[in-house]
């Protein structure tokens, strides 16, 4: 027998002189039928794993500090800052485009208005333009009854009505007879087609005579008047 063996049998002896059984821990998570095997209590923890009586760290405390009044406080003062940033941003939003209706609406109201004005205008041109024919019949008119004088015959009676009716039309369309005589002499209103030489201080630059009416429709003057103008002249150089 060499000496390997012998000392093999020394081994094996001494263990059997000792009466100890090796004891073998079977680590294997699964029994040879296939199924899990419960974790033994007494057998250390593998690495990456936990006793099962060990306490598992838990994420209560974290949970709990996410959850608690400070945190919920928290984020509803966050949330009503965001709401208050909206508010804040619609209402300038509401207010501008309030602004921008009211200015649009102002621009509308102007535009009717400045319309208005025009047409006003262009009827008053129209009525101008169709009094203008009428106005001629009136200076014929006029100018008939001048040469009657104080002549009271059924005829000039007869021209006197129509005249006095035509102008009476035309004062339905908004003319009015304009007659400067005895007022001073106005380049707006009238036109000077002769000059009057006086000696009255008090009658220089006044009409002292009208050759032919004038008519004005509201403050616009359709045809100016033609007047005589007397010019003050002192005696000495009269």
């Amino acid at each position: 027998m060499d000496e390997a063996d012998k000392g093999y049998n020394r081994g094996r002896g001494s263990q059997e002189g000792d009466g100890e059984a090796v004891k073998v821990n079977d680590r294997r998570r699964f029994d040879p039928s296939g199924n899990p095997r419960d974790p033994d209590p007494s057998e250390p923890p593998r690495a990456g794993e936990s006793s099962p009586g060990a306490a598992q760290p838990s994420g209560g405390s974290a949970e709990a500090s996410q959850n608690g009044p400070e945190a919920v406080r928290a984020r509803a003062e966050a949330d009503n800052e965001a709401l208050r940033k909206e508010l804040e941003v619609a209402r300038k939003r509401v207010d501008e485009l309030a602004r921008a209706f009211q200015a649009l609406n102002n621009d509308r109201e102007e535009f009717k208005q400045r319309l208005s004005r025009e047409r006003e205008r262009m009827l008053d041109v129209e009525k101008g333009n169709i009094a203008q024919i009428l106005l001629e019949v009136m200076d014929e008119l006029d100018l008939s009854l001048q040469a009657a004088g104080n002549d009271d015959s059924p005829l000039a009676r007869g021209v006197r009505l129509i005249r006095d009716g035509i102008l009476s039309k035309l004062q339905t369309l908004g003319i009015e007879r304009v007659d400067p005589l005895g007022e001073p002499f106005d380049p707006n209103s009238s036109e000077a087609a002769d000059v009057e030489i006086t000696t009255d201080p008090a009658k220089d630059q006044k009409v002292v005579g009208v050759t032919r009416a004038g008519y004005r429709l509201k403050d616009r003057v359709i045809r100016p008047a033609r007047a005589k103008v007397a010019k003050y002249v002192k005696p000495a150089d009269a």
